[in-house]
């Protein structure tokens, strides 16, 4: 089977596994997967995650019994690309979210992309 949007089958993998209080879900590896991952990892939106044998073992992050993602929403998508300018970048939730942003030095946050004045593709947003 083919994924036509990998980044698409990951986000709602990790929604729908949230959803149903899974410990952890498991997909294949990307680079850009990776890319995401780490900046979900470093803003505590999931617990850890790990490769072996060309899969992804992600462990999701119940704080205080609740799930640490409240919404992803995927902005990009392959059929309608989304860009931005670095002064069109969205504050997610008043700036108590994420969105991820890939540019031409690599996937980071909107707040990070800003401060490089970098603009590029809108992934998706994080809270």
């Amino acid at each position: 089977m083919s994924i036509v949007d990998p980044i698409s089958d990951m986000l709602t993998r990790i929604r729908n596994a949230y959803m149903v209080n899974k410990e952890s879900v498991v997909f294949d590896t990307s680079k850009a997967r990776l890319a995401i991952l780490d900046i979900l990892n470093k803003h505590d939106y999931i617990n850890s995650f790990s490769t072996k044998d060309g899969k992804i073992t992600v462990g999701l992050n119940y704080p205080e019994g609740k799930p640490a993602l409240q919404l992803l929403e995927r902005i990009s998508r392959p059929g309608r690309r989304v860009y931005v300018k670095k002064d069109e970048i969205p504050s997610v939730l008043s700036g108590h979210g994420i969105a991820l942003v890939s540019t031409s030095k690599g996937v980071m946050t909107g707040t990070d992309a800003k401060k490089l004045k970098l603009g590029g593709e809108l992934i998706c947003k994080v809270y």
